[in-house]
C-alpha cells in the first residue's frame, strides 16, 4: 500500500510569502534623488550630435529620453542617433556632463533610502544596487554618497553583457551572483521607472514594485506590471516584513 504523500504543496504565492532573499533596487529615482540631472546632462549630449536645445528635434529627442528612463543610455543613444559611433559620442557626453553634476553636489539619497537599505540587510536579505548609467557614473554616485560598502554588489548594463533594463539581465546576473536565493520567486526588484518594472517581471522576480519618487507615476507604473506601488523605498522593509 503507498502511503500518501502529506508534504504540503508550496505555490509560488506562498514561496514568496514566506522567501523574499534578495532585493535588487534601482539608483537615481529609486535610491538617489538627482533632481532632473539626467535630462541636463542629455542637453550636453544633444549639443555634441548637433541637436540644438529649444529645437523640435531636441523636444522630440528628449520625450524619448523621459519615456525610457531606466533604459541603458548607451540604448537610447543609439535608438536616437541612429549607428554605434554616434550613440557612443552622445553617451560619452552626457556621462561626463552627469558625472560633473556629481562631482557639484547635486544628488542626493532618496529620504530613507539607505536606511531601508540597511533594514533589509539586517533582516537576513541581500541587496543589490542597479543602474542604467556607465560604470563610470555609478561609481561616481556611489563615491558622492559614500555607499561604496552599502551593498555587497552594485550593476550597470556593462556588468550583465551589455543590455540594460527593460531586460532581465541585470536581475539574473544579481541573482547568479550572489547566490542569495534558490529561485527568482525569492527575488524582489523595485524601481521608479516602467522599465524597470517589466526587467523585474521579465526575469520572473516574485515581487515587483514601483515608486513614486522618480521619473514615472504610480498609473504607469501598475500599467506596466507593478504587483505594488510605494511611495518611496523607505516603506519597502515594511512591505517585506509584512509580507514573511
Amino acid at each position: 500500500m503507498t502511503t500518501p504523500d502529506t508534504t504540503p504543496t508550496i505555490t509560488p504565492t506562498e514561496t514568496l510569502a514566506h522567501g523574499i532573499r534578495l532585493v535588487v533596487l534601482d539608483m537615481a529615482g529609486t535610491t538617489v534623488a538627482d533632481g532632473g540631472l539626467v535630462e541636463r546632462a542629455f542637453d550636453a549630449a544633444a549639443r555634441e550630435l548637433g541637436v540644438e536645445p529649444g529645437s523640435p528635434d531636441h523636444a522630440e529627442k528628449l520625450a524619448h529620453v523621459r519615456a525610457t528612463m531606466g533604459e541603458s543610455k548607451t540604448s537610447v543613444f543609439r535608438h536616437l542617433f541612429g549607428d554605434e559611433d554616434s550613440a557612443r559620442r552622445a553617451n560619452t557626453a552626457f556621462e561626463k556632463a552627469y558625472g560633473e553634476l556629481v562631482e557639484a553636489g547635486l544628488i542626493a539619497p532618496v529620504p530613507g533610502a539607505r536606511e531601508a537599505v540597511e533594514a533589509l540587510t539586517a533582516d537576513g536579505r541581500t541587496v543589490v544596487l542597479t543602474t542604467g548609467f556607465a560604470r563610470v557614473t555609478q561609481d561616481a554616485i556611489l563615491d558622492a554618497l559614500g555607499w561604496r560598502d552599502l551593498v555587497p554588489l552594485t550593476l550597470c548594463p556593462a556588468d550583465a553583457g551589455g543590455r540594460g533594463r527593460p531586460y532581465p539581465d541585470m536581475v539574473l546576473e544579481a541573482f547568479l551572483r550572489t547566490k542569495a536565493a534558490d529561485s527568482t520567486a525569492q527575488v524582489a526588484v523595485v524601481g521608479d521607472t516602467s522599465y524597470d518594472v517589466l526587467s523585474g517581471l521579465r526575469a520572473g522576480a516574485g515581487l515587483v514594485a514601483g515608486v513614486c519618487t522618480g521619473a514615472h507615476d504610480a498609473d504607469a507604473l501598475r500599467e506596466a506590471g507593478a504587483g505594488h506601488v510605494l511611495e518611496s523605498v523607505a516603506d519597502l522593509p515594511d512591505l517585506l516584513r509584512g509580507a514573511d
